[in-house]
Protein backbone atom coordinates (compact mmCIF):
# COMPACT_ATOMS: atom_id res chain seq x y z
CA UNK A 1 0.00 0.00 0.00
CA UNK A 2 1.22 3.22 -0.88
CA UNK A 3 -0.93 6.51 -0.65
CA UNK A 4 -2.31 9.28 1.42
CA UNK A 5 -5.29 8.70 3.87
CA UNK A 6 -6.99 11.68 5.11
CA UNK A 7 -7.90 11.31 8.51
CA UNK A 8 -10.47 12.93 10.66
CA UNK A 9 -8.96 13.08 14.28
CA UNK A 10 -11.41 13.64 16.95
CA UNK A 11 -10.18 15.26 19.94
CA UNK A 12 -8.26 14.09 22.98
CA UNK A 13 -5.70 11.51 21.04
CA UNK A 14 -1.88 12.66 19.71
CA UNK A 15 -1.35 12.60 16.30
CA UNK A 16 1.25 9.49 16.48
CA UNK A 17 -1.91 8.17 18.64
CA UNK A 18 -3.47 8.16 15.31
CA UNK A 19 -1.05 6.19 13.59
CA UNK A 20 -0.80 3.87 16.34
CA UNK A 21 -4.60 2.69 15.77
CA UNK A 22 -4.20 3.09 11.95
CA UNK A 23 -0.93 0.42 11.92
CA UNK A 24 -3.44 -1.71 13.80
CA UNK A 25 -6.20 -1.58 11.40
CA UNK A 26 -4.51 -1.57 7.83
CA UNK A 27 -1.69 -4.03 9.21
CA UNK A 28 0.68 -1.83 8.03
CA UNK A 29 3.59 -1.02 9.97
CA UNK A 30 5.27 2.17 7.08
CA UNK A 31 2.69 4.58 8.33
CA UNK A 32 3.43 8.30 9.43
CA UNK A 33 1.81 12.05 10.00
CA UNK A 34 2.61 14.77 7.78
CA UNK A 35 2.55 16.91 10.81
CA UNK A 36 1.28 17.16 14.42
CA UNK A 37 -2.21 17.81 15.54
CA UNK A 38 -2.60 19.21 19.16
CA UNK A 39 -4.39 16.25 21.08
CA UNK A 40 -7.15 18.55 21.80
CA UNK A 41 -7.71 19.96 18.49
CA UNK A 42 -9.60 18.05 15.88
CA UNK A 43 -10.14 17.95 11.88
CA UNK A 44 -7.52 17.00 8.96
CA UNK A 45 -4.68 14.73 9.31
CA UNK A 46 -3.00 13.84 6.27
CA UNK A 47 -1.45 9.94 6.94
CA UNK A 48 1.35 8.82 4.64
CA UNK A 49 1.65 4.76 3.66
CA UNK A 50 4.15 3.00 2.36
CA UNK A 51 6.26 5.16 0.36
CA UNK A 52 3.84 8.39 0.95
CA UNK A 53 5.74 8.38 4.44
CA UNK A 54 8.68 10.01 2.36
CA UNK A 55 7.07 12.70 0.45
CA UNK A 56 6.79 14.92 3.99
CA UNK A 57 9.76 17.68 3.86
CA UNK A 58 8.12 18.26 -0.09
CA UNK A 59 4.94 20.20 2.36
CA UNK A 60 6.85 22.74 3.98
CA UNK A 61 4.82 25.55 2.01
CA UNK A 62 1.24 23.78 2.11
CA UNK A 63 -0.83 26.48 4.10
CA UNK A 64 -3.69 24.72 6.52
CA UNK A 65 -6.84 26.29 7.63
CA UNK A 66 -8.38 26.21 10.77
CA UNK A 67 -11.61 27.60 13.14
CA UNK A 68 -11.23 28.82 16.28
CA UNK A 69 -12.91 29.56 19.40
CA UNK A 70 -11.09 31.94 22.07
CA UNK A 71 -12.67 32.74 25.41
CA UNK A 72 -11.54 36.27 26.56
CA UNK A 73 -11.51 36.76 30.35
CA UNK A 74 -8.80 33.84 30.80
CA UNK A 75 -5.01 33.37 30.79
CA UNK A 76 -3.11 30.16 30.80
CA UNK A 77 0.38 28.57 30.79
CA UNK A 78 -0.51 26.65 27.92
CA UNK A 79 -2.50 29.37 25.67
CA UNK A 80 -5.57 27.58 25.97
CA UNK A 81 -8.67 26.30 28.54
CA UNK A 82 -6.56 23.00 28.93
CA UNK A 83 -3.80 24.47 30.88
CA UNK A 84 -3.34 25.94 34.17
CA UNK A 85 -5.00 28.90 34.49
CA UNK A 86 -2.77 32.12 35.54
CA UNK A 87 -5.50 34.79 35.74
CA UNK A 88 -9.35 35.78 35.33
CA UNK A 89 -10.60 38.87 34.19
CA UNK A 90 -14.60 39.35 35.12
CA UNK A 91 -14.03 42.88 33.55
CA UNK A 92 -14.57 42.18 29.62
CA UNK A 93 -15.28 45.13 27.34
CA UNK A 94 -14.46 45.70 23.72
CA UNK A 95 -15.46 47.46 20.53
CA UNK A 96 -16.64 45.12 18.05
CA UNK A 97 -14.74 46.91 15.37
CA UNK A 98 -11.51 46.65 17.20
CA UNK A 99 -12.37 42.68 16.59
CA UNK A 100 -12.82 42.98 13.20
CA UNK A 101 -9.85 45.14 12.87
CA UNK A 102 -7.80 42.06 13.50
CA UNK A 103 -8.93 40.86 10.19
CA UNK A 104 -6.54 43.65 8.85
CA UNK A 105 -4.01 43.04 11.26
CA UNK A 106 -2.93 39.27 10.88
CA UNK A 107 -2.62 39.07 7.48
CA UNK A 108 1.20 38.67 5.43
CA UNK A 109 4.36 37.58 7.27
CA UNK A 110 3.81 38.43 10.87
CA UNK A 111 6.55 37.76 13.51
CA UNK A 112 5.42 35.24 16.21
CA UNK A 113 7.14 33.95 19.19
CA UNK A 114 6.11 30.05 19.84
CA UNK A 115 4.69 29.05 22.94
CA UNK A 116 6.42 27.52 25.79
CA UNK A 117 4.09 24.82 25.66
CA UNK A 118 4.99 23.64 22.14
CA UNK A 119 7.21 21.09 20.77
CA UNK A 120 9.12 23.91 18.98
CA UNK A 121 13.23 22.62 19.35
CA UNK A 122 15.87 25.02 21.26
CA UNK A 123 19.60 23.53 22.37
CA UNK A 124 18.23 19.99 21.54
CA UNK A 125 14.89 19.89 23.70
CA UNK A 126 11.61 20.93 23.36
CA UNK A 127 10.04 23.92 24.92
CA UNK A 128 7.54 22.32 26.41
CA UNK A 129 10.37 20.22 28.40
CA UNK A 130 12.00 23.66 29.31
CA UNK A 131 8.27 24.78 30.74
CA UNK A 132 7.56 21.93 32.60
CA UNK A 133 10.70 21.87 34.51
CA UNK A 134 10.39 25.30 35.27
CA UNK A 135 13.43 26.73 33.16
CA UNK A 136 13.53 29.95 31.32
CA UNK A 137 14.40 30.01 28.06
CA UNK A 138 15.18 32.75 25.54
CA UNK A 139 12.37 31.97 22.90
CA UNK A 140 12.84 34.52 19.29
CA UNK A 141 10.33 34.72 17.30
CA UNK A 142 9.58 33.70 13.59
CA UNK A 143 8.45 35.20 10.34
CA UNK A 144 4.80 33.26 9.93
CA UNK A 145 2.52 33.92 6.79
CA UNK A 146 -1.92 34.82 7.43
CA UNK A 147 -3.01 34.46 4.49
CA UNK A 148 -6.28 35.45 5.98
CA UNK A 149 -7.84 35.48 9.18
CA UNK A 150 -11.84 36.17 9.37
CA UNK A 151 -13.77 36.52 12.36
CA UNK A 152 -17.20 35.00 11.89
CA UNK A 153 -18.74 35.66 15.07
CA UNK A 154 -18.26 37.68 18.60
CA UNK A 155 -20.55 37.27 20.95
CA UNK A 156 -19.89 38.09 24.39
CA UNK A 157 -16.52 36.11 26.09
CA UNK A 158 -16.45 34.14 22.74
CA UNK A 159 -15.05 35.01 19.46
CA UNK A 160 -14.88 32.57 16.50
CA UNK A 161 -12.87 32.71 13.59
CA UNK A 162 -11.04 31.06 10.88
CA UNK A 163 -7.40 31.19 9.82
CA UNK A 164 -5.79 30.32 6.56
CA UNK A 165 -1.64 30.06 7.84
CA UNK A 166 1.38 28.58 7.18
CA UNK A 167 3.54 25.92 8.76
CA UNK A 168 4.86 26.69 12.23
CA UNK A 169 1.74 29.16 13.02
CA UNK A 170 0.58 28.80 16.61
CA UNK A 171 -3.06 29.69 16.88
CA UNK A 172 -2.80 29.63 20.21
CA UNK A 173 -0.97 32.20 20.42
CA UNK A 174 -3.43 34.55 18.05
CA UNK A 175 -5.76 33.92 20.55
CA UNK A 176 -3.43 34.92 23.05
CA UNK A 177 -2.66 37.77 21.12
CA UNK A 178 -6.60 38.87 20.86
CA UNK A 179 -6.77 38.47 24.91
CA UNK A 180 -3.77 40.91 25.25
CA UNK A 181 -5.23 43.96 23.12
CA UNK A 182 -8.13 43.51 23.88
CA UNK A 183 -7.03 44.25 27.66
CA UNK A 184 -8.96 41.36 29.26
CA UNK A 185 -6.53 38.05 28.39
CA UNK A 186 -7.77 34.99 26.26
CA UNK A 187 -7.53 31.59 25.84
CA UNK A 188 -8.38 29.20 23.24
CA UNK A 189 -11.29 26.94 23.99
CA UNK A 190 -11.96 25.12 20.44
CA UNK A 191 -9.51 24.26 17.35
CA UNK A 192 -10.37 22.65 14.01
CA UNK A 193 -8.13 21.99 11.05
CA UNK A 194 -9.94 21.86 8.30
CA UNK A 195 -7.49 21.66 5.53
CA UNK A 196 -4.18 21.06 5.36
CA UNK A 197 -2.64 21.75 1.70
CA UNK A 198 -4.58 19.58 -1.00
CA UNK A 199 -6.66 17.82 1.91
CA UNK A 200 -9.95 19.11 2.80
CA UNK A 201 -12.61 17.98 5.99
CA UNK A 202 -14.98 17.34 3.86
CA UNK A 203 -12.87 14.25 1.97
CA UNK A 204 -11.74 13.40 5.67
CA UNK A 205 -12.88 9.56 6.91
CA UNK A 206 -12.95 8.33 10.40
CA UNK A 207 -11.42 5.40 12.21
CA UNK A 208 -15.11 4.02 12.32
CA UNK A 209 -15.21 4.25 8.36
CA UNK A 210 -12.22 2.73 7.53
CA UNK A 211 -13.36 -0.36 9.73
CA UNK A 212 -16.44 -0.23 8.01
CA UNK A 213 -14.62 -0.39 4.35
CA UNK A 214 -12.28 -3.15 5.42
CA UNK A 215 -15.16 -5.51 7.09
CA UNK A 216 -17.03 -4.70 4.13
CA UNK A 217 -14.18 -7.18 2.33
CA UNK A 218 -13.26 -3.96 -0.08
CA UNK A 219 -9.53 -3.05 -0.91
CA UNK A 220 -7.96 -0.97 1.45
CA UNK A 221 -6.42 1.00 -1.12
CA UNK A 222 -9.59 2.66 -2.47
CA UNK A 223 -9.40 4.72 0.81
CA UNK A 224 -6.00 6.03 -0.35
CA UNK A 225 -4.99 8.84 -2.37
CA UNK A 226 -2.38 8.48 -4.59
CA UNK A 227 1.58 9.86 -2.98
CA UNK A 228 1.48 12.46 -5.53
CA UNK A 229 -1.44 14.01 -4.31
CA UNK A 230 -0.01 16.90 -2.15
CA UNK A 231 2.62 17.70 -4.23
CA UNK A 232 0.11 18.57 -7.25
CA UNK A 233 1.69 22.13 -6.78
CA UNK A 234 5.19 21.06 -8.01
CA UNK A 235 5.72 21.24 -11.92
CA UNK A 236 6.52 18.42 -13.68
CA UNK A 237 9.34 16.80 -15.89
CA UNK A 238 8.23 13.77 -17.72
CA UNK A 239 10.73 10.96 -18.67
CA UNK A 240 10.71 8.04 -21.41
CA UNK A 241 11.16 4.25 -19.44
CA UNK A 242 15.10 4.42 -20.93
CA UNK A 243 15.31 8.05 -18.99
CA UNK A 244 13.45 6.65 -16.09
CA UNK A 245 15.59 3.29 -15.96
CA UNK A 246 18.90 5.89 -15.76
CA UNK A 247 17.42 8.38 -13.25
CA UNK A 248 15.88 6.16 -10.66
CA UNK A 249 19.50 4.38 -10.08
CA UNK A 250 21.45 8.26 -9.68
CA UNK A 251 21.48 9.33 -12.51
CA UNK A 252 21.30 13.21 -14.23
CA UNK A 253 19.51 14.19 -17.14
CA UNK A 254 20.09 17.25 -19.50
CA UNK A 255 16.95 19.55 -19.37
CA UNK A 256 17.06 19.64 -23.10
CA UNK A 257 16.27 15.88 -23.31
CA UNK A 258 13.48 15.75 -21.33
CA UNK A 259 10.18 17.56 -20.99
CA UNK A 260 10.00 19.45 -18.03
CA UNK A 261 7.62 22.19 -16.96
CA UNK A 262 10.78 24.02 -16.03
CA UNK A 263 10.76 27.78 -13.71
CA UNK A 264 13.93 28.62 -12.69
CA UNK A 265 12.07 29.62 -9.02
CA UNK A 266 11.18 25.88 -8.70
CA UNK A 267 13.32 24.50 -5.81
CA UNK A 268 11.87 21.03 -6.65
CA UNK A 269 9.95 19.01 -9.63
CA UNK A 270 7.58 16.38 -10.04
CA UNK A 271 9.31 13.28 -12.01
CA UNK A 272 6.92 11.10 -13.99
CA UNK A 273 7.57 8.20 -16.18
CA UNK A 274 4.75 8.68 -18.38
CA UNK A 275 1.66 9.10 -15.71
CA UNK A 276 3.47 6.56 -13.29
CA UNK A 277 4.79 9.00 -10.50
CA UNK A 278 8.19 8.34 -9.53
CA UNK A 279 10.67 10.97 -8.22
CA UNK A 280 11.37 14.42 -6.60
CA UNK A 281 13.85 16.24 -8.43
CA UNK A 282 16.15 19.29 -8.25
CA UNK A 283 17.90 21.33 -11.16
CA UNK A 284 21.64 21.21 -11.00
CA UNK A 285 21.96 25.29 -12.20
CA UNK A 286 25.42 24.54 -12.91
CA UNK A 287 25.14 21.44 -15.17
CA UNK A 288 21.69 22.41 -16.37
CA UNK A 289 20.94 18.73 -15.32
CA UNK A 290 17.67 17.18 -13.70
CA UNK A 291 19.31 15.61 -10.32
CA UNK A 292 17.07 13.19 -8.33
CA UNK A 293 16.81 13.92 -4.76
CA UNK A 294 14.26 11.57 -3.27
CA UNK A 295 13.32 8.48 -5.69
CA UNK A 296 9.91 7.07 -4.65
CA UNK A 297 9.78 4.41 -7.12
CA UNK A 298 12.28 1.90 -8.79
CA UNK A 299 10.81 -1.36 -10.24
CA UNK A 300 10.90 -0.16 -14.04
Amino acid sequence: MDGFLNILKPTGMTSHDVVKVLRRILGEKKTGHTGTLDPMASGVLPIGIGAATKITEYLDRDFKKYRCELVLGITTDTGDIWGNILERNQNISYNIDDVFDFEKEYRGEIMQVPPMYSAVRIGGRRLYEYARSGENVDVKARKVTINELKIIRAEGRRILFDVECSKGTYVRTICTEIGEKLGCGAAMSFLARTSSGSFEIGNAVTFEEIEDHIQKGLPKEQLLVPVDYPVQGYRKAVLTPKQTKWFVNGGHLKLSDIKIDFDREERFYRVYNGDIFVAMAYINTATKKLVPHKVFFRDF
